[in-house]
Formats: structure tokens, sequence, C-alpha cells
């Protein structure tokens, strides 16, 4: 079995080089890194995953714990997040925590215990017992698509332009109600990575008021997450742009999941006055709505137009096509290693938060005409068209 002395041997370079190469430990220059991995392919060599994290105290895991699994929008972070990890010789090692501070709690433990060298975390509605026993063993961590109060700073993405006089990004949505920033002094421990929600869905809001509706109402998603709060947000920006009146009957919760959605879509359907367009808050309340809808035998877009948050493989097919904003999935997932990776080269670095926009795919579900486009960013008007925004 070949060993590292023997890659040393035919890349032509030293033995620890070859470990710089294989470890990421120190920047190689890439001719010398080219010849180190040409000659692990032709050797055949198999690093000891297990002798080197005796020597460098990595086991080169990342621990990662995301509710909803069975999620498609779960679904493709996790593939971004393996990706990632791939891409950089780190296994992954993933459970369940069931959207239960309780179970969380427990589940992150566990992957402690496993040595992994960081987390990727989707945190719950009530985050603190997360946090704390985050804080108290020092775990580097990023949290994903859900942000907590006061965990990071603020970051573009790659390549963005930089930071505003007044601390802003260019094209960055600031001040809206429920999308402040981590409050000032407040704790800069952990890196977190999601999508833009409060703009987006005043986006569609905006859209649903300039097709005529002035009685829009929201399935929202469960009570505590970031997410639902800020979509929240979005719903009422949106309709102080259009110009309409804030009714608080036509919010309802569907609790993120579809049997909630159908029990909220109920609720708003027996309102004395019932809204005649809808916007629900992820993909599996739309599921949940279009069920109810169709159990009493409305239409859409006819009887009633419907927007929802997330896109999804299957939003093209249905008949109406679905009109949806398309959240970076993927890139979240990918996004997050970078920001764990980054924590572990160096640890004492300023936390960050990372926003990446969404694309309004504009469909039929609203009521418009078949245009044959499958998607476009939202109108430079309504949406922020930086490369990154913060929270």
């Amino acid at each position: 079995m070949p060993t590292m002395a023997d890659v040393a041997r035919t890349a032509g370079v030293s033995v620890a080089t070859v470990s710089h190469v294989l470890n990421g430990t120190r920047p190689v220059l890439p001719h010398t890194r080219q010849a180190v991995l040409d000659a692990v392919d032709e050797l055949g060599y198999t690093p000891n995953t297990l002798a080197r994290s005796l020597v460098t105290s990595r086991t080169r895991s990342i621990g990662l714990a995301v509710s909803a699994i069975s999620n498609p929008y779960f679904t493709e972070i996790l593939q971004g997040v393996e990706a990632g990890a791939l891409e950089h010789g780190y296994s992954l090692l993933i459970a369940d925590p069931h959207d239960d501070p309780e179970h969380e709690r427990k589940v992150v433990q566990l992957l402690h215990e496993r040595r992994v060298d960081g987390m990727i975390v989707a945190p719950s509605a009530d985050p603190r017992e997360l946090v704390s026993y985050l804080t108290r063993h020092e775990v580097p961590t990023v949290f994903l698509d859900r942000v907590v109060d006061g965990a990071g700073g603020v970051e573009g993405r790659p390549g963005d332009a930089g930071v505003g006089a007044g601390g802003e990004e260019p094209g960055a949505v600031l001040g809206g109600p429920g999308d402040a920033g981590p409050p000032s002094g407040g704790p800069r421990r952990f890196d977190q990575v999601c999508a833009e929600s409060t703009r987006p869905t005043a986006d569609l809001v905006t859209h649903l008021a300039g097709l005529g509706h002035r009685r829009i109402g929201l399935v929202a998603g469960l009570p505590g997450l970031s997410t639902t709060a800020e979509r929240i947000a979005g719903y009422r920006q949106g309709l102080t742009a259009s110009g309409l009146p804030y009714d608080p009957h036509l919010i309802v919760h569907g609790d993120s999941e579809s049997a909630g959605a159908e029990l909220a879509t109920a609720a708003l359907l027996a309102l004395p006055t019932p809204p005649t367009a809808l916007v629900t808050a992820n993909n599996t309340m739309t599921i949940g709505t279009l069920r109810t809808l169709r159990e009493r035998g409305l239409s859409v877009p006819d009887d009633l137009a419907l927007c929802c948050f997330d896109d999804f493989a299957w939003a093209d097919l249905f008949a109406p096509r679905l009109t949806a904003i398309a959240q970076p999935s993927r890139e979240i997932g990918t996004e997050a290693v970078r920001l764990l990776l980054d924590r572990l080269a160096a640890p004492d670095r300023p936390s960050r938060t990372l926003r990446l926009p969404c694309a309004f795919v504009h469909r039929t579900s609203c009521g418009c005409a078949e245009t044959g486009e499958y998607g476009r960013p939202a109108p430079r008007s309504q949406s922020s068209q930086s490369k990154g925004t913060v929270s």
C-alpha cells in the first residue's frame, strides 16, 4: 500500500508539503498542489483518516442538523452541503431535530460527541438551549435558513462591491419591519446563511395588488421562526407599498406544514369577507392550501389567485402553473460549508450573516396570462438586485 512518503517522492516534494495539500493546513502553489494530487491518483494513495485525526485533532467531518429533510427545499440544501463538504474532503453526519427544541439540543450533543469538526444547523423556533450548548462548548457552527438574532455580523456574497458608508451594501434592504440586524453590542458567536425573505414576500403582495386584489391573505409559517417573522413583515410591507390596509384576520399560521395550511386556508375562506388572493409562505403549506381549495371546489386563479414562497420541481406542472419565489437552496448549503471552513481556519474572525437573493418565478396561478417565461428576477423597483443583502 503506497505511503505519504511514496507520494512525496513521486511528486518531487517533501512529506510536509503532501500533508499540507491533503489536510489543507497551509497554502501550496497551484502547480505543486496539482503535482501532489497527480501522484495520489497515480499511486492510488488513500489517506489514513483515523491516524490523521489523532495527529490533527480533526475528524474532517461536519454535523448537519436539519428538520424536514424530506421537504424538497431542505433536500436541495442538503445536496449543497454535501457537495461543498465533499469538495473539501469532509464527510457528513446528519440528524433530524424535528423542529423540537429539546430534541434539537440532544441531536446536536450526539453530533458533538462524535467529534465533528463543526456543525451546520437550521435552528428551531426556540433555539435557546441549542445556542447555550454550542456556546458553552465553543462548537464552530453555522446557522442556515433561519437566523438567530444577535448571532452574527453582516456580509455580502463573494464578489460584492463592499459595504456602503452607512454600513449597508449597495442595493441592500434595510430598516424594514422585522428585518432588523443584530442588536447593538449583541453576541457575535455564529455565522449564518439564509435567503432574503422580507422583500421577496412584499413582491408577491404588490404583484397581486397590481392585478386588482384588495384582500390578500397570508398563510404564514411556524411562529417563532425567523423566516415566519420576516415573511409576515414582507407581507405588511407589500400592503403598505400598495396602499392597502392591514387586517390581522387575513394572516393565519399554517405552522410550516401541509395539514396546518389546510386548516389555516379553511379559516381564511370562512371569513365574512374572504380574501380574493393568497400568499403561502413555504412549499409544504402551498400543497395544503391547494388541497383545501380543491376540496371546496375552488379554482385557481379564477376563484382565488395564489402566489407562493418556495419554488419546487413540480410547481411548473400544476394547472395553473405556480407563481413563486425561488430560493437559492443549493447555494445556501454550499455557502454554509464555506462559512464553516472559514471559521475552522480562523476561529477568531468576526462572525457573518450572509443573505442570498431570491428569484421571482412568474407563472399563471396569480391570474396573469401565460407568457412562456420560466422565471425572472423581481422588478428592480420592487426587489433588491444586489448580489447579497444584509440582515
